[in-house]
């Protein structure tokens, strides 16, 4: 009975077989795939385990001669030096070996068996070739590395929290800019408004609607109450932002101003708009498409714009007239900025590139810089002559405006960079796409991460940054995402501390 049964199975599962899926070519793939992946993870797990060996042995023939206190430090040590050893998931892969994911065909489970012994047979080898010298080095490297991470713990920490929150727009915002001298910052939105708002009361004073399209950017001019936006409707446009920033005191002197409650109300709660721009930049010699950002010349008589046509172009303020197209880049414009004192400008695109432009001499002059792999996304002017760039490749990179050929220093970060903004003391204020704002100094040495939780911080994307030359009511930075908020920061650095 049972030899009929086993009849059957085997007869069943001749079947089975017999039966090719039309899938079959992509399974055999799949399961190639998983097998070189399942003999990459046994390699780590087994150089894991052997260096883990390693370093408990040497920790142990050092122990008796090290003090009570150099014997926690060295523990910690261990530690440590398992979790960098590992590399990228190597926590995770000294807790658990891989376990193969599907199944596997004689001859791949065989080959990998064989890179297991190999590998293992090798490790092997070099560890018993360790001399007890290595032993005592790699003991010493163990507790330089401790001190390295207590040191670090006893750095002053950066305070920062959320004091203002802005809300209004619709839709996503792309870039917020701050106002010198006043207390009122501006957002350009994808709603096709750009708004002002008033800091102290946290409210918008005046929204701007002349644009046909998407609003990507927003300048403030540095002496008069002018804006200056571009957008995708293929035009930037000067409007006038004069505004009263100033909140009316609370109280009351009489019992005419409380019969007058009602309509101060309602007047706080009026949005005045404004449609008619002072100039508009387009027409002839123009641009071809959507406007992605738009700044003043240091000089205030000058903007410079860039567009998805591949060209930037200066442009004279009172003449409303293109003065040179700035061409080259092989992609899409990103970002544009210009120096506050020089005129310089520099230009980022989506060919891996930025660029400098030179306006001091009568013929303008150029220089490439290139390091990115990705789409740059932001460069800006910081000080001591440098420039700070931001890409899609999670990287940030400083350079000398008179070395173009390596950065001075890198910032690896683990998420795409939007607009960033470097402040008069040298501190990068990085907007992340998954939310997070970090903070560099111009070394590449990390400040702060700014908090986010389920109650402050951005919910979706942060598009831009801005840092106020001088604290505006407590707030140092200005964020933007597109969760459609604006946040106003408090960030106190361990030198102010």
């Amino acid at each position: 009975m049972k030899a009929t049964a086993a009849k059957t199975r085997l007869t069943s599962l001749t079947e089975d077989i017999s039966i090719i899926p039309e899938d079959a070519p992509f399974r055999a793939r799949l399961h190639f795939l998983f097998a070189q992946i399942e003999k990459e993870f046994e390699q780590l797990y087994l150089e894991n385990l052997n260096l883990q060996d390693k370093l408990d042995n040497a920790t142990a023939n050092t122990k008796d001669s090290l003090t009570p206190y150099d014997q926690r430090s060295a523990a910690g040590g261990v530690t440590t030096g398992s979790l960098v050893a590992t590399g990228s998931g190597g926590a995770s892969l000294a807790a658990t070996p891989a376990t193969p994911s599907a199944p596997l065909s004689d001859e791949i489970g065989a080959s990998l068996l064989a890179a297991a012994s190999s590998t293992h047979k090798s490790l092997k080898a070099k560890l018993s070739s360790a001399t007890g010298g290595s032993k005592v080095k790699a003991s010493n490297k163990i507790k330089a590395q401790t001190s390295r991470i207590v040191s670090s713990f006893k750095a002053q920490t950066v305070v920062s929290s959320v004091v203002r929150e802005f809300g209004g727009h619709k839709d996503g915002i792309w870039q917020v800019a701050a106002k010198v001298g006043q207390p009122i910052i501006g957002t350009a939105s994808a709603d096709h408004t750009a708004c002002i708002w008033g800091i102290e009361s946290a409210r918008c004073l005046l929204q701007y609607q002349g644009h046909a399209g998407s609003v990507n950017s927003i300048k403030f001019h540095q002496h008069r109450d002018l804006v200056l936006t571009g957008s995708g409707d293929g035009t930037a446009h000067i409007w006038q932002a004069a505004v009263n920033w100033e909140v009316p005191k609370k109280g009351h002197s009489s019992e005419e101003e409380l019969d007058d409650s009602d309509g101060q109300l309602e007047d706080r709660d009026r949005v005045d708009t404004l449609r008619t721009p002072l100039c508009e930049f387009s027409g002839p010699g123009g641009h071809l498409s959507v406007v992605v950002a738009a700044d003043w010349l240091s000089s205030m008589d000058q903007i410079i714009t860039g567009s998805w046509d591949r060209t930037a172009i200066l442009w004279d303020v009172e003449t409303a007239q293109p003065l040179q197209p700035l061409t080259g880049h092989d992609h899409e414009l990103t970002h544009v900025s210009a120096h506050p004192t020089q005129r310089l400008v520099v230009t980022a695109s989506r060919d891996t590139t930025f660029r400098l432009w030179d306006f001091r001499d009568p013929i303008p002059a150029v220089s490439v810089f290139q390091g990115h792999t990705e789409s740059v996304t932001s460069s800006v002017f910081a000080r001591d002559d440098k420039v700070v760039s931001g890409s899609d490749d999670r990287t940030i990179k400083v350079w000398e405006l008179r070395n173009m050929r390596s950065a001075l220093a890198t910032i690896r970060t683990d998420s795409s960079v939007n607009r960033l903004a470097v402040s008069s003391g040298g501190i990068i204020a990085i907007p992340h796409d998954n939310r997070q704002i970090r903070l560099f100094d111009l070394n590449g040495q990390r400040v702060a991460r700014l908090p986010r939780t389920s109650r402050q911080g951005h919910r979706r994307m942060v598009s831009s940054v801005a840092w106020a030359e001088e604290p505006l009511l407590n707030c140092d930075l200005f964020s933007c995402g597109f969760d459609r908020r604006v946040f106003g920061w408090s960030i106190v650095l361990p030198k102010d501390n």
